[in-house]
Parts: structure tokens; sequence; C-alpha cells
């Protein structure tokens, strides 16, 4: 007897009101100078282009750990929640240590890692959808440079060190072991890439060479922003 069953189809308008919960849980709204209702009212008009822009049927076999990929992610820019902030807020799936930053990057450093012009948030508001989220494992062991090109080739954006801190925090999965990620939207003028990846049990924000390959590190993407 065949098994009619089937996965049922991804909830998008449940998802991202779980996203808002997480981030009002971990004080996003405290961050940002606004109260959780001041919070949930300025990030709820990008509800609609969630569930809008979500094919449900494309994730019925929704599992971020295995795949690295996700529909969505509601990012809150630094100019509202300072990535030092942030970081520690995060944790590996069913973790308890905190993210960290890694001492290699310089005191004043972080600030001077910004969004690249194609990579640069739309509007003004501080919060953005990313859209079709890919930890991109197929560029572990890539020259970071290489996979960079190859990610505007297709017409995808790199991940930007806010957007890549997002991710970790709403879906933790997406970071396991050697299935790491770099951050390539965020530069600061040099040859350093930043990257996260998994340092004494806890999520870390460091840098790589981009010319250097990592077997453990692969490049983030999305399909689009939206603000």
């Amino acid at each position: 007897m065949t098994d009619m069953t089937h996965s049922p189809a991804f909830d998008a308008a449940a998802e991202f009101d779980r996203q808002v919960r997480t981030l009002v849980t971990l004080g996003y709204p405290a961050l940002s100078g606004r109260t959780p209702d001041g919070f949930a009212e300025l990030v709820a008009p990008l509800r609609a282009e969630a569930v809008a822009r979500t094919d449900s049927a494309a994730y019925a076999e929704y599992d971020p750990a295995a795949t690295g990929r996700v529909p969505f992610v509601l990012v809150v820019g630094r100019e509202l929640a300072p990535i030092e902030r942030t970081l520690p807020l995060t944790t590996l799936h069913g973790g308890r240590l905190p993210g960290f930053v890694d001492r290699t990057f310089e005191p004043g450093s972080l600030e001077r890692f910004v969004a690249t012009g194609p990579t640069r948030p739309p509007g003004a508001g501080g919060v953005h959808l990313l859209f079709d989220v890919e930890r991109g494992e197929e560029f572990c062991g890539v020259v970071p440079g290489d996979a960079m090109a190859t990610v505007a080739e297709r017409g995808r954006t790199l991940l930007t060190i806010e957007e890549g801190v997002a991710l970790l925090t709403l879906v933790p999965e997406t970071l396991v072991k050697s299935k790491c990620f770099s951050l390539g939207g965020s530069r600061c003028g040099d040859r350093r890439v930043p990257a996260l990846w998994i340092s004494k049990r806890a999520p870390k924000l460091g840098w790589c060479w981009e010319g250097n390959p990592h077997t453990w590190l692969g490049m983030a993407s999305a399909g689009a922003r939206h603000a």
C-alpha cells in the first residue's frame, strides 16, 4: 500500500512570527531603544512580504541543518543593534556558550567592516528581510575570492556580518561542524573576509584571507533583500 502522507507546507507567517518572538525574547527591542510593542510595529510591515515571496512548497522538507537553506531571515541592522551586543546573544543549536568576536579583530576594526555597494541593505528603517538564504557549503575548500565571484555570476548576493549574525540568531542549526560560512558582503578595504565558525563550542566571528581556502568554510549568500 502506497504511503499517501505528505510533509506539511512551510508556514511562512508562523515562521515570521517565531523570528519576531525570538528577537523580542533576546532583548532586541531594548537594544534598538524600543518597547516590545514598538519593535513589533517596526517589523510588522515586512510580514506580508515574507509570506508573499516564500515558496512554501519548496520548503516542505525544511531541514536547515542538513541543507543549509532558509526561506527568509529578519535582519536588524547594526545601527539599531550593534554587532558587539548581538553576537553574544547567539549560541550553537542546543548549546549554551555565547558567540564571541575573535581577538584577531584589532580594536575598532569591526566597525570598518561594512556592507559593500551591492550588499547595502535597502531603505533606512534599520530592518530588512533576506530571502532564499544559503550557507554555501558547496564553496568549502574553494578560494573565497573565487567563491564570491561565482555568487555574483549567479545573480545572488553575499551576506553581511549583521545578516550572518541574524541567520545564526534565528536559525542556529545552520552553523554546524565542517559547514561554517564566510560573510563576503562586509569588507574593510583589505583582503580580509569575515566569517562565522565554531570555536570552543561556541560561535565565533573571525576572518580569513580572500586567497586562502578552508575545507570547513563556505560562502553564505541570498537571493534578494527587501525593506
